[in-house]
């Protein structure tokens, strides 16, 4: 049976990134898909140069930046009784391999489809370092990781597993389980909203699995493996807070 996929890449003032990773899924060889762009109330000229670039694509516009929490949960309501059998959340910022949709339509079909599903991915910078092979969750050190970060790739990572949870930088699930978890919470604000998305569909008896086969780049620094601003690992700290509250205090 041929599944069907609903692509959904978030973007707010990166329309050169977004271009290149339409340009990336057009070269999808899989028979059932699509493609929709949320724009995140960008304030440059993204809008114009995503229709002008790719006018056959859906383009979802917002009337602000929502964050990535808040810009899913308002471009899933809209497609409300969408006949799709999965939402693919994708980020602008990477590159995907052409038959990464076949391999998750097949482990969709192996493992079930009450599952949430994610890729292997790679530094775009370099391509044989992995970035997310899996991730592991600890509560009580408030320690949220990547399997396999800067590693470079080998047979110790090309199987399938059964992970904490699967990022959202590519992130499949089914309209139903989307709607039955209420979407992502959005008092995160920035960081671990995938994590927690994962954990309670986990509660309901769902499954996180990271498909080896199935390829994508994220363009980001291998060099420096990533370093956030004291900014954000501030935000990062308070998303982590938060998610030991659900996960620990109001249980």
């Amino acid at each position: 049976m041929i599944l069907s996929f609903k692509i959904m890449v978030l973007n707010w003032n990166g329309a050169k990134l977004t271009m290149d990773c339409l340009d990336s899924l057009k070269k999808v060889n899989y028979a059932n898909y699509s493609v929709s762009v949320i724009d995140n109330g960008s304030s440059d000229n993204s809008v114009e140069l995503i229709r002008a670039a790719h006018p056959d694509i859906e383009l979802l516009t917002l009337d602000r930046n929502y964050g990535y929490a808040g810009g899913y949960n308002r471009a899933i309501a809209r497609l409300a009784g969408d006949q799709t059998d999965f939402y693919v959340l994708l980020n602008n910022d990477t590159l995907v391999a052409p038959d990464f949709l076949a391999h998750l339509a097949a482990a969709a079909e192996k493992y079930g489809r009450r599952n949430i599903f994610g890729v292997k991915i790679f530094y775009a910078e370099k391509p044989e370092i992995i970035w997310y092979a899996g991730g592991r969750v600890s509560m009580q050190g408030l320690r949220i990781a990547h399997i396999g970060i800067r590693q470079r790739d080998s047979s110790r990572y090309s199987r399938d597993i059964q992970t904490d949870y699967i990022t959202g930088c590519c992130l499949m699930i089914t309209p139903v389980l989307f709607e039955e978890l209420g979407g992502f919470d959005e008092g995160f604000g920035m960081y671990a909203e995938d994590v927690d998305l994962c954990l309670r569909a986990r509660d309901r008896g769902a499954r996180c699995y990271m498909i080896h086969s199935a390829h994508i780049q994220h363009r980001v620094s291998a060099s420096t493996g990533g370093n956030l601003s004291l900014q954000k690992n501030i935000r990062k700290l308070i998303s982590r807070a938060r998610l030991y509250k659900k996960q620990v205090w109001n249980r």
